[in-house]
Parts: structure tokens; C-alpha cells; sequence
């Protein structure tokens, strides 16, 4: 291989990963400015979006809906749990699973952060086109759902 090959079909502008990495930091960036007057991030907001339409989750459970690692998860809801919107309790169950549960404060900040949020897929959908947005969404959730063949 030579240096030449990443300036063809091997460029990073390529690479699948690259791609919607770059394409996700980008609109997350969006989001979160429509997002900062009401004080959320647009990962607090999917978040506590999460939480008041399923209604409380294991971690385990949240993590596998976020499609993140039950670290980043924890790390994203500890301001939220310091704010008071999430509370995180031990399973009666099982001493080693955390149910998480939006509070009212919660339920009350999702709702005010909700014209923001609006604002944000608006913007996004205006600019990128509504029908483009909504085929991006299938297209994303075919992305997330895919089996990929395993790394053995």
C-alpha cells in the first residue's frame, strides 16, 4: 500500500465509520446549541426522552437502547442524577442491577426542553429536507439493527 491509495478509494472519506462519525459529531454540535438555553445536551435529552416514553429502565436496558456501554451511560446520567431529573436506585431483585426512573423535576425539565429540541430536528429537517430526514432515520435504525459479521 502506498500513500497514494488514501487518496483514492481508500481515503477516510471512504470509510464508512469515518463518515458517520464525523456526520454524527456534526449534528450532535447542532443539537446541542439549539439545546443549551434549557441547559441539557442532546445525550441528556435522548436520555430523559428514553426514560419518560419507555418509563424506568435497568442501566443494562438503557445502555442497549442508547447503543452505549454501561459506563458512558452511568457518566451521562450523573449530572442528571445530581440535578435531581434521573433517580438511580438498587434493584430489589438483584443488589448488582440500577433501575433508573425520571423524576417529576425530570419530566418537567423534558417538557420545557422540548420547543429546543423541536427546533433543532425543524432546523435540521429544513435544511437536509423532511423526506431525506425521515429516509436518514431508516436508514440509521437498518444501521444500528444490522447483524454484522462477527470478528473471530
Amino acid at each position: 500500500m502506498t500513500l497514494s491509495d488514501f487518496e483514492s478509494a481508500d481515503s477516510p472519506r471512504h470509510c464508512t465509520c469515518s463518515q458517520l462519525r464525523r456526520a454524527a459529531r456534526r449534528i450532535s454540535r447542532y443539537y446541542d446549541l439549539c439545546l443549551a438555553d434549557a441547559g441539557l445536551r442532546s445525550t441528556q435529552y435522548v436520555l430523559l426522552g428514553f426514560l419518560g416514553s419507555e418509563g424506568p429502565m435497568t442501566m443494562a436496558q438503557l445502555a442497549n437502547t442508547m447503543t452505549m456501554d454501561r459506563a458512558t451511560v452511568g457518566h451521562n446520567l450523573r449530572p442528571l442524577e445530581r440535578d435531581g431529573l434521573v433517580e438511580i436506585k438498587v434493584s430489589a431483585a438483584d443488589r448488582r442491577v440500577r433501575q433508573v426512573t425520571l423524576t417529576d423535576r425530570g419530566h418537567e425539565v423534558l417538557l420545557a426542553a422540548y420547543p429546543a429540541w423541536r427546533r433543532a430536528q425543524d432546523g435540521f429537517e429544513s435544511a437536509f429536507g423532511a423526506r431525506e430526514a425521515a429516509d436518514l432515520r431508516v436508514l440509521m435504525t437498518r444501521v444500528i439493527e444490522a447483524p454484522l459479521p462477527s470478528i473471530a
